[in-house]
């Protein structure tokens, strides 16, 4: 008999641990309304990444974060003299932009230059015109693009340069970010243009 009460409370002490259990991994879920979208475990989570810039369009005139981000976006940062790696994320990220409008959702490419010595608001305005009519593309000072580089966690660094030529290297995620939310995800450059628009519209149906 003393067998079946300590078998019976065992069992008893594990479903209330359970239960337990599904109220934190429910109540987590509970707080974070894009937890079925997120692809990607983000350390400090997705707070920690983001947040206010001033920076200069392709008009010339000085923005922040909240003129950008109207509506949603897909970030990269890169620079227009890049010979190989920018042209394809942007392009990829344009297409996403595309499938996404093609489904009814509408969202726009960003692009945020690291090179501010030689991307003027005028090569800025050619260089977003070959790949999207809704791309908005972003310059400014050494000090406002290292400051908006800092804020996603974006790693850069400038090369030496020859004869007035240099590459710089940086890193190569994108971010989705919505308004009203911020930062939300971050896309690898492995993944498809197919691939960014469906996890980008899970994002965004449950804004």
């Amino acid at each position: 008999m003393i067998r079946i009460y300590s078998i019976a409370a065992a069992a008893l002490v594990a479903a209330m641990l359970g239960f337990l259990g599904w109220l934190v991994l429910a109540g987590r879920d509970g707080d974070d309304r894009f937890a079925q979208c997120r692809g990607t475990a983000i350390s400090g989570g997705a707070g920690s990444i983001g947040g206010p810039f001033e920076l200069v369009d392709q008009t010339g005139r000085t923005v922040t974060d909240a003129d950008v981000f109207t509506m949603p976006s897909i970030v990269y940062f890169g620079y227009t003299f890049c010979p190989d790696v920018c042209p394809l994320d942007v392009a990829r990220n344009a297409l996403a932009v595309e499938l996404l409008e093609d489904q009814g959702d509408m969202a726009q490419p960003v692009f945020i230059s690291v090179d501010p010595q030689r991307d003027t608001p005028e090569v800025l305005t050619q260089f977003s015109s070959v790949f999207h009519d809704r791309m908005i593309g972003l310059t400014g000072s050494e000090e406002q693009v290292r400051a908006a580089a800092r804020a996603y966690r974006m790693f850069y660094s400038v090369h030496p340069a020859e004869d007035d030529f240099y590459l710089i290297d940086h890193s190569t995620f994108s971010y989705l970010v919505l308004p009203g939310h911020g930062f939300v995800e971050v896309f690898r450059r492995d993944q498809t243009a197919e691939q960014l628009a469906e996890q980008a519209a899970c994002f965004i149906g449950r804004m």
